[in-house]
């Protein structure tokens, strides 16, 4: 029992509401609520990866909860849409990256709904996003204000129109694998137009002998498949993230 006492004091308090389920119209979505232990904190909307919210997902929501904020996880699929592989992961994830609109639309809800939680700051908000999802937190940056901060892992980094970066009031972060096959060197350069361009508050940090979906152990390590975990980018890329957050929530 001495055992276990202690170790509940070792980690903070972490309150999984489960599957939230919310709404528009007809259409059904599956996210996650973490609750923070304090009556109102900061929060953190989390975008998934290609393969929807799944425990990888979860994994990361964990992380920042750990820190004390409430994170809400995105289902920008929907209900029961989760692809079974990479093939099916990569259609469904085009329809959203040639349609941002649409993109734009399914995260937009899933903030509305974080907000609706009592214990959500609404004026000390931000999103993290993963791949797809960290395309996914550009995206919100360019159409939602009221965001604090916008945080990218190892996402997409394009831009249908630039001058949207005028409409950014968050601080941008991204946390990009120096070899990522997948981010082309057109587009990681005309982001960074993009937000100097526009004055935005950004920051892009590379880190050597990383791929895409350096944070994700189911990746493997195999950088030569063009995605891959890497350990010392996963960790390290973690503590910027945290240090950004806590400058970009000051009062």
């Amino acid at each position: 029992m001495k055992k276990i006492a202690l170790l509940i004091m070792a980690f903070p308090l972490i309150v999984l509401s489960g599957v939230h389920k919310y709404s528009e119209n007809d259409l059904k979505f599956e996210g996650q609520f973490l609750k923070s232990n304090k009556a109102k904190a900061p929060a953190i909307l989390m975008i998934h990866n290609w393969m929807g919210a799944t425990d990888e997902t979860l994994k990361q929501a964990n992380r920042y909860n750990k820190l004390g904020y409430n994170v809400f996880v995105a289902d920008i699929y929907g209900a029961g849409v989760r692809p079974k592989d990479a093939t099916e992961a990569g259609k469904l994830a085009t329809i959203y990256k040639t349609d941002h609109k649409l993109f734009r639309a399914r995260i937009d809800l899933a903030y509305a709904e974080m907000l609706k939680q009592k214990s959500v700051d609404a004026n000390q908000t931000a999103v993290i996003g993963y791949c797809f999802g960290g395309t996914g937190a550009a995206e919100a940056a360019r159409s939602n204000s009221k965001l604090k901060a916008a945080i990218s892992f190892h996402g997409g980094l394009d831009s249908l129109n630039p001058t949207e970066g005028a409409n950014i009031k968050a601080h941008v972060l991204v946390l990009h694998g120096a070899d990522d096959p997948y981010v082309a060197a057109k587009d990681l350069e005309g982001f960074e137009k993009e937000m100097r361009d526009n004055h935005v508050h950004f920051e892009l940090i590379k880190f050597s002998n990383a791929v895409h979906s350096f944070t994700d152990v189911s990746a493997g390590t195999d950088n030569s498949k063009g995605a891959a975990y890497n350990k010392i980018a996963d960790e390290k890329s973690f503590q910027y993230a945290k240090m950004f957050l806590a400058e970009s929530f000051k009062k």
